[in-house]
């Protein structure tokens, strides 16, 4: 399932700080962007019926935790990217990224070690 912009906000905060009741989650988002807190509660209410979000009744406040993982969802959606804006090609994706980002020695340090191991794989 491919969660949209603002889903995504809400579960990279319930990622970084963990089960958080709506307010939290709000008052969290609310030091990037205006958002009311009626709009994140309705938010979340969808993301739990979509399954996005799991919730826990805590005597007066639901708390709400991420349901899919962080490194599960960055994999479905680059792989959707990938798959849309570069046809299937990964060589293309690298290239392109590459060809527009100026790539610090660590970074290309830290390439040539994954390029190593994916070519000493079976």
């Amino acid at each position: 399932m491919k969660p949209t912009d603002s889903e995504l906000e809400i579960l990279q905060v319930l990622w970084q700080e963990g089960p958080s009741t709506v307010r939290q989650v709000n008052e969290r988002l609310a030091q990037n962007k205006d958002v009311g807190y009626t709009t994140t509660l309705k938010l979340m209410q969808i993301m739990h019926e979509k399954g996005l979000l799991t919730r826990l009744e805590e005597a007066r406040s639901h708390v709400y935790a991420a349901n899919v993982s962080e490194e599960e969802t960055q994999s479905t959606l680059l792989e959707r990217f990938v798959d849309t804006a570069f046809r299937g090609s990964a060589s293309k994706l690298v290239m392109h990224a590459l060809g527009n980002h100026k790539a610090t020695p660590a970074e290309l340090d830290e390439i040539r070690k994954l390029l190593d191991q994916i070519e000493k794989q079976p």
